[in-house]
């Protein structure tokens, strides 16, 4: 499911997905489509993207579920949000 919010400060539509990969326990929050250039392991398993102009265009958190007070919570979720900001 997409989630539109009102435009951004040029006009422009703001996305952020986020995707839940149950298999991988894995969470990515995407904040453009811009192509991701580089990546970085920030902490352990934490990783953010960065695009050309070093602009962060998503964070993975790996390990998901354990880092939960209920490694069960993932389980129910599955769609993407508007972008916060």
């Amino acid at each position: 499911m997409d989630c539109r919010v009102k435009p951004g400060n040029h006009g422009e539509e703001v996305w952020m997905r986020v995707r839940v990969d149950h298999a991988a326990d894995a969470i990515y929050l995407n904040l453009t489509d811009r192509p991701i250039k580089d990546s970085a392991e920030v902490t352990d398993g934490i990783v953010v993207d960065y695009d050309s102009q070093g602009h962060i265009v998503g964070i993975e958190i790996l390990d998901a579920s354990r880092r939960t007070n209920d490694p069960n919570a993932l389980k129910q979720f599955s769609f993407e949000l508007p972008k916060v900001g």
